[in-house]
């Protein structure tokens, strides 16, 4: 049977409220401050902003380049970037005499983090996220932002929180509205989260909208295993699928299931022809699935329309150490990895498949001192994801984040972001309140 659930003082708009008083949505005492980056005890300030002055001659203390953060114009940046004075007094009659439509299309263009402080302002406001006509402006703005969300569990209770890389602040939110299975984070499209663990020894996929704390769990599968599962949003039809292709542990005689939430239902679909996987990773763009395969050598591709898979002979680039798949935009694929035998020799680039030539085409590298600085070690491991043309790398040991722009060819430290533990998992998040989990 389906369960639906949602945070008791979070589907209440008065007690939402009550909890935002509480310090539900606190950070270090705090609601909703900017977060420091966590460093490690006694650890050496490494990050490359930092203090003006300093002897560090480490190759992380490089010159950032500043591009143009995405979704949000400069004007809305420069009036939210601001901080805010307390001198600064705002009419209440004027506030009070706005007509309803175009206080709507006033919120709607906050950006969503900080609609939780104008909740509190006084009742009407706190009940927006249950208004369908603030929800249907929100739905038609353009979205905030790329953001990085961040997945971790301290003493097994779990932890979130959020980077906005145009307004380069973290957020945190509480996740203490999901169950306390053991899951881990699938990923995120659309403005909703995908999680899957195990609940005693039934394996479960969760899916919630972290803004409005809500969730609910998919239906079981028809071959209910630990199962590789992707998630994909469609905000025109807004519905969502979850594909689930062969078990973790690598069994590819489970046929590939696909969740669709109008259905709200589990369909069988062809088997995965025997390949033998290079990675877990997958990427999805054009309603088709990519993974990496070692045998044949190439791509293993299931169209989502038809439910079946082909094989792509796309042979990897010579000396290839580790490689990511990560979607672009419409059709554009990329892969990511690293080229050379010696740590000396080691550089990172990034290819794009050529769909008609069928074949990898180099169309950037990562330049040595980002390489040197974010990747220290020629073992060191690193997570690399994609959003929007939009690649970022991830050091386990150095904590940093790396941003690359496919379009404008544009390498930048992410600033202001310093990444959890190794134990965390980091994906990108687009906030939207007008996501739903059904």
């Amino acid at each position: 049977m389906d369960c639906v659930g949602r945070s008791s003082e979070s589907v209440s708009g008065d007690s939402i409220a009550q909890s935002m008083e509480n310090g539900v949505f606190r950070e270090d005492e705090r609601c909703f401050k900017q977060v420091s980056p966590q460093r490690g005890c006694g650890s050496r300030n490494t990050s490359p902003m930092g203090r003006a002055g300093s002897r560090n001659t480490s190759p992380s203390r490089q010159k950032v380049v500043k591009t143009k953060p995405r979704g949000l114009d400069e004007e809305t940046l420069a009036t939210f970037g601001k901080p805010v004075h307390s001198d600064v007094q705002m009419e209440d009659n004027i506030w009070a005499m706005l007509p309803e439509d175009l206080l709507h299309e006033i919120l709607a263009r906050v950006p969503p983090f900080m609609i939780f402080r104008l909740r509190s302002v006084c009742k009407r406001w706190n009940s927006l996220l249950q208004d369908s006509i603030f929800l249907k402006f929100h739905s038609r703005v353009p979205s905030h932002g790329p953001c990085l969300l961040t997945f971790w569990k301290n003493s097994q209770t779990p932890q979130c929180s959020v980077f906005s890389l145009p307004l380069k602040t973290w957020y945190r939110i509480p996740f203490t509205f999901l169950p306390q299975w053991a899951f881990w984070l699938v990923g995120s499209s659309g403005g909703l989260v995908c999680f899957s663990g195990l609940d005693g020894l039934t394996f479960k996929t969760l899916v919630c909208n972290p803004l409005t704390q809500t969730w609910r769990t998919l239906p079981s599968m028809h071959y209910n295993q630990q199962r590789q599962l992707i998630m994909v949003v469609d905000r025109l039809d807004r519905s969502f699928k979850v594909i689930a292709t062969s078990d973790i542990y690598g069994d590819k005689s489970l046929p590939t299931e696909v969740y669709d939430s109008k259905l709200n239902g589990w369909s069988l679909h062809q088997i995965m022809p025997a390949v033998n996987l290079c990675s877990s990773k997958m990427a999805y763009c054009d309603s088709r699935l990519y993974l990496e395969t070692l045998s044949p050598l190439g791509l293993m591709m299931y169209r989502l329309d038809t439910g079946q898979w082909e094989h792509i002979p796309a042979k990897f680039p010579r000396s290839l150490l580790d490689g990511y798949l990560v979607a672009g935009t419409q059709k554009r694929l990329f892969l990511v990895g690293r080229i050379g035998l010696y740590s000396t020799l080691q550089s990172m680039r990034i290819w794009e498949l050529d769909h008609a030539k069928i074949m990898w085409a180099e169309i950037s590298r990562m330049p040595p001192k980002y390489f040197r600085a974010l990747l220290r070690l020629s073992a060191e491991r690193f997570e690399c994801f994609g959003q929007d043309n939009l690649i970022c790398f991830t050091s386990w040991n150095q904590g940093k984040g790396l941003l690359f722009d496919v379009d404008k060819k544009a390498w930048s430290w992410i600033g202001g972001c310093a990444l959890q533990s190794y134990n965390s998992q980091v994906c990108f998040y687009e906030p939207r309140f007008d996501a739903s989990i059904y």
